[in-house]
């Protein structure tokens, strides 16, 4: 039986991470869930070639290829304990999106059901990072540092976003999530519609 592969995207503060993971956390014996830095650092710690050269590139601080993060996320799928994996943070660009794409089609036992857009706005995002603490001490060098970041981080999500959207529009695969309500009702609006979908 093929796997069923859910990507969830979200900007930073989303919540993206954490839905994915009590959604998995609850039902443990059918869905699991990977973020793609756990997947790199698992595969690492396996003693894979694939690890050993994964660590080569991290230890110098250099960004992992692409290639090798798309066999990664192959592999992880392919030897998941279950049938359904939940992936947060991927794809990252539009690069990321084609290579896994163009890797997929050609994978038999590999199903990509949906892509789950967390979606919050600028401001709400912000609001989570920061905290509203923050706010009150504009002037600070710090909280400014912080804020900087903050948008790097969001520019680096946007810039490509409406790249992926389309092309998942087009596939009939993306399904919007509003992350703005509370943790709760976030996960029971996602745990459905994955389901819907097992």
């Amino acid at each position: 039986m093929a796997k069923k592969l859910f990507l969830i995207i979200g900007a930073p503060g989303s919540g993206k991470t954490t839905d994915a993971s009590l959604i998995a956390q609850k039902h443990s014996d059918t869905i699991v869930h990977y973020s793609t830095g756990d997947m790199l650092r698992e595969e690492v710690s396996s003693g894979s070639e694939l690890g050993a050269t994964i660590e080569s590139f991290i230890s110098k601080g250099a960004l992992v290829p692409l290639e090798i993060i798309v066999n990664t996320i192959i592999s992880a799928i392919n030897n998941a304990p279950v049938d359904n994996v939940l992936i947060d943070g991927y794809p990252r660009s539009v690069e990321q999106m084609t290579a896994l794409d163009e890797i997929i089609e050609k994978e038999d036992n590999i199903n990509l059901t949906s892509v789950i857009e967390v979606r919050v706005s600028e401001q709400v995002a912000k609001d989570r990072i920061l905290g509203r603490a923050e706010e009150a001490k504009e002037g600070e060098k710090r909280s400014d540092d912080s804020i900087e970041v903050f948008y790097d981080r969001m520019k680096i999500y946007t810039d490509p976003l409406a790249e992926i959207q389309a092309f998942y529009t087009d596939k009939n695969l993306l399904h919007i999530i509003n992350g703005e309500r509370t943790l709760e009702v976030i996960v029971d609006e996602m745990d459905a519609f994955v389901q819907s979908k097992i």
